[in-house]
């Protein structure tokens, strides 16, 4: 041990391990149901539960503890249209340009297209930053350790989070999304990571028919 302070680690539910297995089913079970939502219902969400599971994202394990991630949360529907436009833009030149066909054979069965109304539509955008590297001191920046991998730790639990709210997500992702950084007025030592559209689906929302992969393909156990 160091001399560094510490506290107590706050005791866990003493549970079987039937009552384990129990859990950890219900939670797999519930996540299964999560899908990828593209068609939203405008309905609003309250902003307490957005401030919820960003709390939740926010207790995520990070390289040194230094929890290099920062969410921007957006409802303006003025910013709203901004990020809708810039992103189109940049998913236009993506498919008209970019991507190869063979990408564009990938994303075919998800129905996707440079067309994002979801951008607008949704209540809630949340963008998602990582630290490239920490405020400057004394003329010195502040290294980040595996910032990009703690950030992504932390956006699993958040659209874990958002899930387990009753809220549907999608992750969107057009590149680049440097755009952010001006619409939002964030420094440049922030990274845009991913934009998770937020909200209910729309009445008769449709998902792609899709599967997951079965346990046996995901994992090796070596007992």
């Amino acid at each position: 041990m160091t001399d560094h302070p510490s506290i107590e680690l706050e005791p866990r539910p003493r549970l079987d391990d039937s009552e384990r297995l129990t859990r950890a089913r219900a939670f797999a079970a519930e996540l299964a149901s999560r899908r990828s939502v593209r068609d939203y219902a405008p309905t609003p969400v309250p902003r307490a539960v957005i401030e919820a599971c960003i709390q939740a994202a926010g207790s995520a394990p990070s390289g040194a503890n230094q929890q290099p991630w920062q969410f921007v949360a957006i409802a303006n529907p003025e910013l709203k249209r901004r990020i809708r436009e810039a992103a189109e833009a940049e998913e236009r030149e993506f498919y008209q340009r970019r991507a190869p066909d063979a990408w564009k054979e990938a994303l075919a069965p998800l129905g996707t297209d440079e067309h994002k109304p979801f951008l607008e539509i949704a209540p809630w955008l949340i963008a998602v930053f990582y630290e490239r590297t920490g405020p400057e001191i004394d003329g010195h920046k502040a290294k980040r350790y595996y910032p990009h991998e703690s950030t992504g730790i932390a956006t699993g639990l958040l659209i874990a989070a958002l899930h387990h709210a009753g809220l549907a997500t999608l992750t969107h992702t057009p590149s680049p999304m440097a755009f952010l950084n001006e619409i939002l007025g964030r420094p440049r030592n922030e990274v845009p990571y991913l934009l998770l559209v937020v909200g209910h689906p729309a009445e008769g929302c449709r998902v792609p028919a899709i599967a997951r992969k079965p346990l046996h393909a995901i994992a090796r156990f070596l007992e």
